[in-house]
């Protein structure tokens, strides 16, 4: 029976049979019996490489220790508000610190980091997933909008419909229109950047015909 621990564009955790390509955390959010009871624990929400130095973490969902997450690919991780680990994926987070500083000069350090991504990732009263107004001809490929209910991935020309095996159901990208931006704006300006991480950042059925 698959775990509870596969993540949405929309910060959901679900059980899905699927690996996912990115891993991450968000803290302890199960109890000693393996079921989610939180959606999140502090603030900090990182996303990691699959595999580092050999390190190896069995069972998962171990009682007290952090809920092992795990991704389609780093475009939902940035969706759901994940950043790049500052171990693993060293390289990453050197660079997301570049961009950063232009954004939000004087913001320095990874706590500075995840308490901006905090309040734009989580609507304060609710908990749930805060979403901002966009243009739609301004998002860059890798950002996510909700469009009928559903995140769909910002892709060239195209929306794709998320799934947790992968994209599918293409649709029209329109040539303009405000839409609800499910990726933090502050990710979307490191997308902008020209964001090319150490983990895949589109899994490989969103460049399938």
């Amino acid at each position: 029976m698959p775990l509870q621990n596969r993540v949405t564009p929309l910060g959901e955790l679900i059980a899905d049979p699927g690996r996912g390509l990115v891993y991450g955390n968000r803290g302890c959010l199960h109890d000693r019996h393996g079921g989610i009871r939180r959606r999140f624990v502090g603030k900090r929400w990182i996303a990691c490489r699959l595999e580092f130095r050999g390190w190896q973490r069995e069972p998962l969902l171990q009682p007290g220790r952090f809920t092992e997450l795990f991704f389609l690919d780093e475009a939902t991780a940035l969706a759901a508000g994940h950043r790049p680990c500052a171990l693993c994926r060293r390289e990453d987070y050197v660079r997301l610190t570049r961009v950063w500083d232009s954004l939000h000069p004087g913001q320095v350090g990874a706590d500075a980091i995840d308490a901006q991504l905090h309040a734009e990732r989580v609507i304060p009263a609710g908990r749930g997933q805060r979403h901002h107004v966009a243009e739609l001809a301004e998002l860059p490929d890798g950002a996510f909008v909700l469009n009928d209910g559903h995140p769909y991935l910002v892709l060239g020309n195209r929306l794709l419909r998320w799934a947790p095996s992968g994209y599918a159901a293409p649709r029209q990208r329109p040539a303009d229109g405000r839409v609800q931006l499910i990726t933090p704006p502050s990710l979307v300006a490191v997308l902008r950047s020209g964001w090319d991480p150490l983990v895949p950042l589109l899994h490989p059925s969103a460049l399938a015909p």
